[in-house]
């Protein structure tokens, strides 16, 4: 349920606001692997998540930008 919530949360946003959403979950990324290479990393599930969310973004902006052939 969490995960098709977020995908339509996504779905929401303009082309800017998935651009502003991206670079927020890069910030997120690099510091996670910062935290796994130091050794504080708590919550190591959260890698993956925000990995997938990255990839989700790109693909919902390269949607919004190509527009679908009929």
């Amino acid at each position: 349920m969490k995960e098709t919530q977020r995908r339509s949360d996504l779905k929401a946003l303009t082309v800017d606001q998935l651009g502003d959403e991206l670079l927020k979950l890069k910030k997120e990324q690099f510091n996670l692997r910062f935290q796994r290479a130091t050794g504080q990393l708590e919550n190591t599930a959260r890698v993956r998540s925000v990995r997938k969310d990255v990839a989700r973004v790109k693909t919902l902006q390269r949607q919004k930008a190509v527009p679908a052939k009929s």
